[in-house]
C-alpha cells in the first residue's frame, strides 16, 4: 500500500517547544516527502512557540492548573469530529493518552480503524515531583487499558519497552528511537571566545545543563552536585540552557551558575561544544534527546541510571550512569572528570563514535516501515 492517510493525535505539537513537539513535526515533514496524506489534531495557542509542519486542527484546550504553560485538550467537538470523518484515514497514530487520545481511540474503535501509539512522556515519573504519587496506581491501570487497544505502541529504547511490561501494559511494543542532527551538532562548533564573553576562563571546567526548567528534570540535584564539585575543584563551573516556570527558583539555588536562556540551532549547538561535561539526572525522560546532542557535540555525560539515559550512556565509557537518589555520587563523577582531562578526552571520542548511530532519516524509515506492515 503506497499511499495512505494518517491521522496524528497529540496534547503538544506547536504551543511549546520540547523533544515531543520538535519529533512529532519532523515526523509529520518526513512522511509528507515519502507520499503520506497527514492531518495533525492538538491543542495550540495565538502565538505557538514553533512554526508547525503539516496541517493542523485546532482543538479546544484550557490551561493546566499550575503549569499553564500546558494544554489540556477538553475532547473532539463535532466541527474537529466532521473534518475526521472527511479525511477518513486508514492508520489512528495517538502520541497522548490524554482527554483527546481517550476521544480518538473510541472513534477509532467504532470504525474499526487501525490504531498506533507512541510513548513519548513518562507520566508516572513525573509524580514524585509533584506530591502526586497517589495517582500512580490509577494511572498505570488506565494506560494497560488505553494501550492493549493498540496495534502497535512505539517506545523510544529498548529498556522503556522493559519498564513498560513490568507495569502490565501488553501489546507490540516496536523501537522508535530519536535521532540527531549531526551537522549542526560538533565539536567543530567549540568556540573559546563565546566561553570568555560568558565569563568563563580557558581552564575552567564547565558543567551544562540543557533543558526546560521544570521540577521533573530533577534541578535540585544538578544544583547541589555541581556546587559540591565546585568546593572540591574551583575550576568547575555551572552553566544552564533552557528557560520554564521554575527558572527564578533555580537562579536562587545555583547563583553563581551561568545562564544563557532558551538557545536553539547554532546557539545551542555552540554551548554544548563548548562544555566540557554534561551533567543531566533526570529521570523522566523517555529517551534523552538532550543527552544524545551533547554525545554529538563530543562530551562525556553523567546521567540518572535511568530508562532513557541507560540506552545513550554506557557506564565508565562515555560516561557515569548514577542512582537518582545518590546526589553524592553525582559530585564524585563531575570532580573526577573535573580532574582528569585525559578521561574527558577518551570518553568524549566514545560519545561521539555512539552518537553516529543515531540518524533521523533511519529512524523515521523505521516507523513508516511499521506503517506499512499493519496495513
Amino acid at each position: 500500500m503506497d499511499k495512505f492517510r494518517v491521522v496524528l493525535f497529540t496534547g503538544n505539537y506547536n504551543h511549546i517547544r520540547d523533544g515531543v513537539s520538535l519529533t512529532l513535526n519532523r515526523l509529520v515533514k518526513f512522511l509528507e516527502s515519502n507520499g503520506v496524506e497527514l492531518l495533525v489534531f492538538g491543542p495550540s495557542i495565538r502565538n505557538p512557540a514553533l512554526e508547525h509542519n503539516g496541517r493542523l486542527v485546532e482543538i479546544p484546550s484550557i490551561s493546566m492548573p499550575g503549569r499553564p504553560e500546558y494544554r489540556i485538550s477538553i475532547g473532539l467537538p463535532a466541527r474537529e469530529r466532521d473534518e475526521l470523518e472527511k479525511f477518513d484515514p486508514d492508520i489512528v497514530h495517538i502520541a497522548t493518552p490524554d482527554i483527546l487520545g481517550y476521544k480518538a481511540l473510541k472513534w477509532a474503535k467504532n470504525r474499526n480503524k487501525k490504531i498506533v501509539s507512541s510513548y513519548h512522556t513518562h507520566f508516572p515519573s513525573y509524580l514524585k515531583y509533584y506530591k502526586l504519587q497517589f495517582l500512580e496506581l490509577p494511572g498505570w491501570v488506565y494506560m494497560r487499558w488505553f494501550y492493549s487497544h493498540c496495534l502497535q505502541i512505539y517506545v523510544p529504547t529498548s529498556s522503556m519497552i522493559e519498564t513498560l511490561k513490568a507495569h502490565g501494559v501488553e501489546g507490540e511494543m516496536k523501537v522508535w528511537a530519536r535521532g540527531v542532527d549531526n551537522e549542526l551538532f560538533s565539536p567543530s562548533k567549540r568556540d573559546m571566545e563565546w566561553r570568555r564573553n560568558l565569563g568563563f576562563k580557558n581552564d575552567d571546567v564547565v558543567v551544562t545543563f540543557v533543558s526546560r526548567i521544570v521540577w521533573e528534570k530533577n534541578l535540585r540535584t544538578y544544583a547541589e552536585a555541581v556546587q559540591a564539585a565546585a568546593e572540591r575543584n574551583p575550576k568547575v563551573r555551572p552553566l544552564v540552557v533552557g528557560d520554564g516556570p521554575v527558572l527564578p527558583e533555580l537562579k536562587s539555588l545555583l547563583p553563581e551558575a551561568v545562564f544563557t536562556g532558551y538557545l536553539t540551532g547554532e546557539a545551542l549547538a555552540k554551548a554544548y561544544a563548548s562544555s566540557d561535561i554534561f551533567l543531566f539526572p533526570s529521570d523522566t525522560e523517555t529517551f534523552g534527546n538532550v543527552t544524545l546532542e551533547a554525545m554529538t557535540c563530543g562530551l562525556p555525560c553523567v546521567v540518572a541510571d535511568a530508562v532513557g539515559s541507560k540506552s545513550l550512556v554506557d557506564h565508565n565509557a562515555n560516561g557515569y550512569l548514577i542512582p537518582v537518589s545518590e546526589t553524592k555520587r553525582f559530585t564524585e563523577a563531575v570532580s573526577k572528570l573535573a580532574e582528569d582531562k585525559d578521561l574527558r578526552t577518551q570518553m568524549s571520542r566514545i560519545s561521539l563514535l555512539k552518537s553516529k548511530q543515531y540518524t533521523w532519516d533511519q529512524i523515521n524509515n523505521n516507523l513508516l516501515s511499521y506503517y506499512r506492515m499493519i496495513l
